[in-house]
């Protein structure tokens, strides 16, 4: 199977097609569905592949008691924890209006299917790829049942350790062989210590035929920048419009302007990766007509002396005469003409010389 597949329709991931870019609403909306569009256009705006939100059917993801758990956090939305999460959760005609509106602006849309009934609707509302949130990852049954789906997997790693990656890889590849791995580290804010970019490595080689991708909660854009230059084929931030607005989330997000540099910053990473072939570029050509050196005269050379390398030097030259790598191969030739002191020396002043190609 290629190192690659179409995530959503005309936008395959992995092999060497750009970096997907997910910007995670989540519930950084605040339950407010005018702020959750003005979001759904910002990311857009700022160059972002895909709006993602968080759907829970809350009595499937939380027992009673959970629920009903008292909530005193100064970022709570009511007294208990029920309360809270139920402020935060949109209804499934709030979550078509907002797909309809992701269609309006030019953005795929998508979500966390945070419980096996959450992904049933997502299922409904024929959303282009599934991401699994960390919290799901261990949940085998919701794992196997997500991926009879048939759709297209992000599968973020946070909490879990390697056996369990394999075993989640042992469980989806059979049936779904769409998806991928990010890897990710629960904690927010996240500390540059606890990221573990190797990882990125480490997954590349234990699943060589599926993309790995990277899921961030640090603050700042440096460290996701460089999981794209370490192969990251999808990555993931959460965004807010305000790191100050409450809510636990908002401080691991990037604001609006953090997100349009974050994007920029892959595109160039991603043609700054280029080609592992190394040549001479036509761009190097200026410098090297400037300041590139050549085999030089260290002393006068007459014609028909058997060159050795005390008689040669490098020096920037005018004209250019064989290249410095070549100093070794003339050495044992015979000069044809007078050679100058500090003249640079050329094909033509050599007997039967063929130049190697230049690379």
């Amino acid at each position: 199977m290629p190192l690659q597949f179409e995530l959503c329709p005309g936008r395959p991931v992995g092999g060497d097609h750009p970096c997907f870019i997910i910007a995670e609403i989540g519930q950084n909306h605040q339950g407010d569905l005018e702020i959750a569009k003005k979001m759904i256009r910002m990311v857009k705006d700022c160059g972002a592949d895909c709006a993602k939100f968080q759907k829970s059917e809350l009595s499937y993801k939380f027992n009673k008691k959970a629920l009903e758990r008292a909530y005193n956090s100064p970022h709570s939305w009511g007294k208990t924890y029920g309360d809270h999460k139920i402020h935060l959760e949109f209804s499934h005609d709030q979550y078509r209006e907002l797909q309809k509106y992701a269609q309006e602006v030019g953005i795929f849309f998508t979500a966390s299917g945070m419980d096996e009934m959450a992904v049933e609707f997502l299922d409904e509302l024929n959303v282009p790829f599934f991401k699994v949130a960390s919290g799901d990852t261990n949940n085998f049954p919701y794992i196997k049942k997500t991926a009879e789906k048939g759709r297209p997997m992000v599968i973020s790693s946070g909490m879990q350790t390697l056996d369990n990656m394999r075993r989640v890889y042992e469980i989806v590849k059979p049936i779904n062989p769409n998806f991928c791995f990010l890897q990710c580290t629960s904690a927010y804010p996240l500390l540059p210590e606890d990221v573990n970019l190797r990882v990125i490595q480490e997954y590349q080689s234990q699943f060589p035929d599926i993309p790995v991708g990277y899921s961030g909660h640090e603050s700042g854009i440096a460290i996701t920048v460089a999981a794209v230059a370490l192969g990251a084929k999808v990555v993931e931030r959460h965004v807010t419009l305000d790191k100050t607005w409450k809510g636990n989330d908002h401080e691991a997000s990037l604001e609006p302007g953090e997100l349009a540099e974050l994007v920029k910053s892959i595109r160039i990473v991603e043609r700054a990766l280029g080609s592992p072939i190394k040549h001479f570029l036509p761009c190097e050509a200026p410098c090297y007509n400037k300041l590139g050196k050549s085999v030089v005269a260290k002393v006068k050379i007459p014609a028909g002396t058997v060159l050795n390398l005390s008689m040669l030097t490098i020096k920037v030259a005018e004209p250019h005469g064989f290249p410095p790598e070549e100093i070794f191969d003339l050495e044992g030739k015979t000069v044809k003409r007078d050679i100058e002191e500090d003249e640079s020396v050329t094909e033509e002043a050599i007997e039967n010389y063929n130049t190697r190609t230049k690379c």
